[in-house]
């Protein structure tokens, strides 16, 4: 009996998840296959590539929570970034903040069951003073918490300012790649590609956990997306934060908004495929372009970022808990208690057309 065009593809889907789960390159023909996947075939996609994520994590979820510790103010001219230098969005900008905030956000995070605290920082690098105030305060949360994760996100380092923020008790760094080495440009012009990808290998030889990740709809295409991965996956990253394109007003990325749930799961499911046993983090543009299927995103990966993001709010913590809840997984950790969802009022209709 011949095999339809729908077996074919199953058979080369299940064929991609044995080669992740095995360890092995999956190829990037299959991976460019499963982007161009018909959105009627993402359903199964999701369903196979769930094999992988659950292998490595179960149906655990790591919880992230970010503070913004310097907003704004920035002298790089990322397009998709509303504290660059050209974006005109109206956003709060504020120096670097004290070590008073630090331990309120460690504290929220352990609220809210996040056991990874994200520090970020505005800027192209970190001048010697930041670097030593961030050391300061993330001694301070050590001290209080030592059981809590402390990942730093400030930019192109330094000489010796991996091993310093070490010391003081950082986990891990992030530095995201965002894109392709050949679509960079289009999306900033005062610093490069190669200067990404040295930070995070810099990060990683001064002892840091590495964090990199990427930016999507942007106005890339799927062959800008596989170089992203796969230059990921040479760096071999512990976590990979998957990002999408929130559309700020003032910015200059502000009107596009190209991408459907659909196309978010299939991303996803790329990037679990070329790190079966890493971190997978829904990261920012979760809630604006996943909407009504984020749940199905916990499928693939197994981390997010619960609360507000640099500039833009998230969606309530509360309604996190309760989406991880409901889908049937777990918070990494324990995590608060999340009460049986209430049932809905039953409202009556009071006419034919109401």
């Amino acid at each position: 009996m011949l095999r339809g065009v729908g077996d074919a593809f199953a058979e080369r889907l299940t064929e991609l998840v044995g080669a992740s789960l095995a360890g092995r390159d999956p190829g990037r023909e299959g991976l460019a296959r499963l982007l161009a996947a018909p959105d009627a075939r993402t359903l199964e996609i999701v369903a196979a590539v769930s094999r992988v994520r659950e292998a490595a994590f179960g149906r655990r979820v790591k919880l992230n929570l970010l503070l913004n510790i310097k907003s704004g103010l920035c002298p790089e001219d990322c397009h998709y970034c509303s504290q660059a230098r050209d974006s005109t969005a109206p956003i709060a900008a504020y120096p670097m903040v004290g070590e008073e905030t630090f331990l309120a956000a460690a504290a929220r995070a352990r609220e809210l069951g996040a056991t990874r605290l994200c520090l970020v920082a505005s800027g192209r690098g970190p001048t010697e003073r930041e670097v030593a105030r961030v050391a300061r305060g993330v001694e301070a949360v050590k001290a209080r918490d030592g059981a809590m994760e402390v990942c730093a996100c400030l930019g192109l380092l330094g000489e010796g300012q991996a091993e310093r923020l070490g010391a003081a008790g950082v986990f891990a760094y992030n530095h995201n790649l965002n894109t392709s080495e050949a679509f960079y440009g289009e999306i900033c012009g005062t610093h490069g590609f190669a200067d990404r990808r040295a930070t995070v290998e810099r990060a990683k030889a001064g002892g840091l956990s590495p964090c990199s990740g990427a930016l999507f709809g942007m106005g890339e295409g799927d062959a800008d997306v596989l170089d992203a991965g796969y230059a990921l996956r040479a760096m071999e990253p512990d976590s990979v934060p998957v990002n999408f394109l929130i559309p700020i007003e003032g910015t200059p990325l502000a009107g596009l908004n190209a991408l459907t749930p659909q196309r978010c799961l299939r991303i996803l499911a790329v990037f679990r495929l070329l790190f079966p046993r890493a971190e997978v983090r829904i990261a920012g543009g979760r809630e604006t372009h996943l909407r009504s299927l984020q749940p199905l995103g916990l499928h693939l990966a197994n981390s997010i970022f619960i609360g507000d993001y640099l500039t833009t709010k998230g969606q309530a913590a509360e309604a996190d808990l309760a989406m991880i809840a409901d889908a049937g997984f777990e918070v990494e950790g324990g995590g608060p208690a999340v009460p049986p969802a209430p049932a809905l009022a039953v409202a009556l209709k009071r006419g034919p057309l109401e």
